[in-house]
């Protein structure tokens, strides 16, 4: 990295930081930190959800994989149109009618505290794992560029990010969000200009097809594999769940100035982002040809890989070293200072999540835990005390994460495991206290055993006789949880109800 670069991005974070020392000023409440007291814009707030799914999982795995093997994971983002329907039209007049910020206090009202501290906990894994995945995604560009120590840039990343974060608030990260969004699209684009000027998208499209690189999986019903409709199921399970139960995002509907916003929110993160995925696939297709018709430019690459991983260069796959293709081109083919653009855009794909994470897994603890269990009569300086303090653990325990993730084959793949198992008990519990008002404590507690053992049923292959195993693709591990606590759920009512008639 030349001096140049370096400036950029030290001019970038300087930035970041000033945003959030302005907002500081402002955040003399609890509620103020955590929704900017219902004052921001829908265009905006769209924008802040569009930063948040265009992470750096979006920026590292979608090239990765598309470059590895075809656009399978591209039908996830297929998915998000339907999942925004169903936000909407029932989740944001259900969270925006209701005073509590939490998305989990009305689980309490429901079933009971343990209802409310199980899917927090869910929650607050899933943030983690997230969390983690990406501060892995950052080390792995920052590393393959510079060669610094992995675990030195995830420290490093990681202390930043909670400061900005304990500083600015909720209004600081959405606002910065914005900054992010813009630069963080305008550095795709900028990828894949270069690329163009390599190749020209005629070429790119016919090797595409040659390869079968654009396809989306098949069209059969086979829930054995990752299909077209597997993908499709479980990204409409994971979208549902990220628009109907994560705090991340309930949290932030109450920043809208009405429902209205709120929903138009939504679809203008659906109409941002799938676009934008469908190119981050493009390109790692493009690094696909670009590396074929010049494969003497991706040796060092190889040569590194089969060293880390004490293989032969012949016997590397692609899927070795997918989500470093993209660093090492940003390294090797990209001019200075676009270089520090690029490397800025990274930061902010990750600033914008972790922010987020850290946030809103804040938030939870001292709505659902401190002013639950601990001090319910809390006045206003310690509930911000609470606020911060949470902020740094969730980012300490992020980072730990992050370290521990080091050396995993794929991002994109880890993370969509790691989100199936989590996700599927949140969503479970989540609808099927919506589906019916019939349904008891007891119900409930059946059904969400159920789903823990199926969940970890499906989790867990490695240590079960094949006889034993689970037989359907993995994705579908949140479909089968998430279906199973609502079935168990449903049946137990009609089995135990004291009113047979019912």
């Amino acid at each position: 990295m030349t001096t140049l670069d370096l400036a950029i991005v030290f001019v970038y974070l300087l930035l970041m930081l000033g945003i959030g020392l302005y907002f500081s000023s402002k955040n003399k409440t609890s509620d103020q930190f955590s929704t900017g007291a219902g004052q921001i814009p829908g265009w905006a707030l769209g924008l802040s959800f569009y930063a948040t799914f265009l992470s750096v999982i979006t920026f590292l795995g979608d090239p990765g994989k598309s470059f590895a093997t075809n656009w399978n994971p591209f039908v996830f983002s297929l998915s998000m149109p339907l999942a925004a329907v169903v936000a909407v039209k029932y989740f944001i007049p259900f969270y925006r009618n209701r005073a509590d910020i939490s998305a989990y206090t009305h689980l309490e009202q429901r079933f009971g505290p343990w209802a409310r501290t199980y899917v927090m906990a869910c929650f607050i894994l899933t943030q983690l794992a997230r969390m983690g995945t990406i501060l892995y995604g950052i080390a792995l560009v920052f590393h393959t560029i510079t060669g610094i120590d992995m675990r030195l840039i995830i420290i490093v990343t990681c202390s930043c990010i909670i400061i900005y974060t304990v500083i600015g608030g909720m209004v600081a990260v959405i606002w910065t969000e914005v900054i992010q969004a813009i630069v963080k699209t305008v550095g795709a684009l900028l990828i894949m200009g270069i690329l163009m000027s390599h190749i020209g998208i005629t070429e790119i499209i016919t090797k595409g097809l040659a390869e079968h690189k654009f396809n989306l999986g098949s069209m059969k019903p086979d829930l054995y594999s990752s299909s077209f409709w597997v993908v499709l199921i479980y990204g409409f399970f994971i979208n549902l769940t990220n628009f109907g139960i994560d705090q991340n995002y309930i949290q932030r509907y109450h920043t809208a100035r009405n429902s209205k916003d709120a929903a138009k929110s939504i679809w203008l993160c659906v109409w941002f982002y799938v676009p934008v995925s469908f190119l981050f696939f493009f390109i790692g297709t493009a690094l696909f040809v670009f590396y074929n018709q010049y494969p003497e430019l991706i040796q060092s690459l190889k040569q590194q890989v089969a060293m880390e991983k004490h293989i032969a260069v012949d016997l590397l796959r692609p899927s070795d070293y997918g989500d470093k293709v993209l660093p090492f081109f940003m390294k090797t083919q990209i001019p200075t200072g676009l270089l520090g653009m690029l490397l800025a855009a990274l930061l902010s794909a990750a600033m914008s999540t972790m922010s987020n994470g850290m946030n809103s897994s804040a938030t939870v603890f001292l709505k659902d835990i401190y002013m639950r269990y601990i001090r319910k009569d809390s006045n206003v300086h310690q509930q911000l005390m609470v606020l911060r303090s949470g902020i740094v653990v969730m980012g300490v325990l992020g980072m730990v994460f992050g370290l521990a993730m080091i050396g995993v084959k794929s991002l994109l793949d880890v993370w969509w495991k790691l989100a199936g198992i989590f996700a599927a008990g949140m969503l479970g519990i989540f609808l099927l206290g919506i589906i019916s008002q019939k349904v008891q404590n007891k119900h409930a507690k059946i059904a969400t055993l159920a789903g823990i053992l199926s969940i970890a049923w499906m989790s867990f292959q490695v240590y079960l006789p094949s006889s034993l195993q689970y037989p359907l693709e993995t994705k579908l591990t949140i479909v089968i949880g998430t279906l199973t606590i609502v079935l168990v759920g449903l049946t137990a009512r009609k089995l135990f109800s004291k009113d047979v008639s019912e």
